[in-house]
């Protein structure tokens, strides 16, 4: 693959404008290898994004990463012009917000697991409406009596949060410093590091056919 720096500026200038139209154009984030798969083989698609992202940075657009893809996304300071319009979303729960919390850390997990990390048990309808939201997913199910279904998060709960990975979920520090938790925690209190990886473990099973 040749270097970005090695076209002419004219080649450059255009394979920016491919990419800032397959970005323009999509609903979703796109991934680099689906832009690559678009463009000449010689061009080095990652440059490139970068170079887009810089010439968008100032702007009242700009070019992100979420879920290791990349997409437009207004620049966070001008969200307050879009609030008028904005459709005011249904607002979770404690028990939902507290439970797409455990699953995000602790995925992949069970209905049973998530109670027992909460400490109370948990209305089914709670899993129902994070599944209606999209955030959450049925991954698989565990190898142990019952066959429980395990659940994770997806890639519109990263798009939603402004996250790239996974793994820039606030650790300990950061929560506490949010106020998110109490400053006198448990000393041996641990935020597991959270992975979204789409393989299951080998304690889970494929889901059955009906339920994908």
């Amino acid at each position: 693959m040749n270097n970005v720096t090695s076209l002419s500026p004219e080649d450059r200038r255009q394979h920016l404008r491919m990419l800032e139209a397959l970005l323009f154009a999509s609903a979703e984030p796109l991934s680099e290898a689906f832009m690559a798969e678009r463009l000449p083989s010689d061009v080095d698609v990652g440059s490139l994004l970068r170079e887009l992202q810089s010439a968008y940075a100032g702007r009242g657009v700009n070019l992100v990463r979420v879920a290791e893809k990349w997409a437009f996304r207004t620049a966070e300071d001008l969200s307050f012009l879009l609030a008028p319009e904005a459709v005011e979303p249904r607002r979770l729960s404690r028990a939902a917000l507290e439970t797409l919390a455990v699953v995000a850390y602790h995925q992949p997990v069970t209905r049973a697991e998530i109670e027992e990390i909460r400490g109370v048990s948990m209305s089914k309808g709670v899993l129902d409406v994070l599944l209606e939201t999209g955030w959450i997913r049925m991954r698989g199910r565990r190898r142990s009596p019952g066959r429980p279904v395990t659940y994770g998060t997806t890639e519109a709960f990263l798009d939603h949060f402004g996250l790239e990975a996974v793994g820039d979920l606030p650790g300990l520090e950061e929560l506490k410093g949010a106020g998110l938790l109490d400053i006198n925690v448990p000393a041996d209190l641990a935020i597991p590091v959270p992975s979204d990886s789409a393989d299951l473990r080998g304690d889970e099973d494929p889901l059955d056919e009906d339920e994908r």
